[in-house]
């Protein structure tokens, strides 16, 4: 497809969901701004990316520093870009009871997962609602819905971009700028890795880990076509479906069964 010149700016874009996500919109002729903190993975994606014939341009940011949010939206109205659609991708967690882990890594979570994406959301769609256009995807997850033992402020932390996602969509419905949060599961990416969560139950099995391919084509799809929400994956509809219905206490339960270590079962 002929570039459209509109701009697509999406963070952990290098790999998972976010690299999938970019070559759908360099495939329907995105121009990309893209961010990570890789300066080297960052240009290794921007060569991929630009064998679709558009203009690619690596942004490093360090997201876990909500100042560099407030420094990327600088960064590109500098460059006089105006950004069509905003994908607020990059996300981590951290695994392990609450009461073991690092408080100051988990501070960096929720700077990365809410501050961040805030800072972000704030910035472009106040332009955005000035020109009456533009589209936001935020990726919330399954976890959003369900309590999470063992990455207790991951889960929380989902839950704030999807109730907040909502929120904003509403105040906005009038303006021609459309908010989408997208809901994965089990996604096969470098996430387990970053959050030390190999020993979990809940990553063992192969056969359940989500194509980031696939989940990335049904937020796509879902942000194009200006949806609220999208639980990407059969298996996820089910779940959320199922634990709308059961009380949170016996979700916790069973969900700490799900993801304590396989040493523990």
């Amino acid at each position: 497809m002929e570039n459209n010149g509109k701009y697509a700016l999406i963070t952990g874009a290098t790999s998972g969901i976010g690299l999938e996500l970019a070559k759908l919109f360099a495939r329907d002729g995105y121009n990309l701004v893209i961010t990570a903190r890789d300066i080297a993975e960052l240009d290794e994606t921007s060569s991929q990316l630009r064998t679709f014939g558009v203009e690619v341009l690596p942004i490093p940011k360090d997201l876990f520093d909500r100042e560099q949010a407030f420094a990327l939206y600088a960064d590109i109205k500098q460059r006089g870009l105006e950004i069509d659609v905003l994908v607020n991708n990059a996300g981590q967690g951290v695994y392990g009871k609450f009461d073991k882990t690092d408080i100051d890594r988990e501070l960096g979570i929720i700077d990365l997962n809410i501050a961040s994406l805030v800072v972000l959301t704030k910035c472009f769609l106040t332009d955005m609602t000035a020109r009456k256009s533009g589209k936001i995807l935020n990726l919330a997850s399954i976890a959003s819905k369900l309590p999470g033992p063992w990455q207790a402020v991951y889960h929380a932390t989902k839950a704030f971009v999807l109730s907040f996602t909502e929120a904003v969509r509403e105040e906005v419905k009038d303006t021609g700028v459309t908010l989408t949060a997208l809901m994965p599961g089990v996604t096969d990416t470098d996430f387990f890795n970053k959050a030390d969560m190999q020993d979990s139950k809940a990553v063992q099995d192969e056969d359940d880990l989500a194509d980031p391919a696939d989940v990335a084509r049904d937020g796509y799809e879902a942000l194009m076509e200006g949806k609220d929400k999208v639980v990407s994956g059969l298996k996820n509809k089910v779940q959320i479906a199922v634990s709308n219905l059961t009380p949170d206490s016996v979700v916790a339960h069973q969900m700490n069964e799900q993801q304590k270590p396989v040493e523990q079962q």
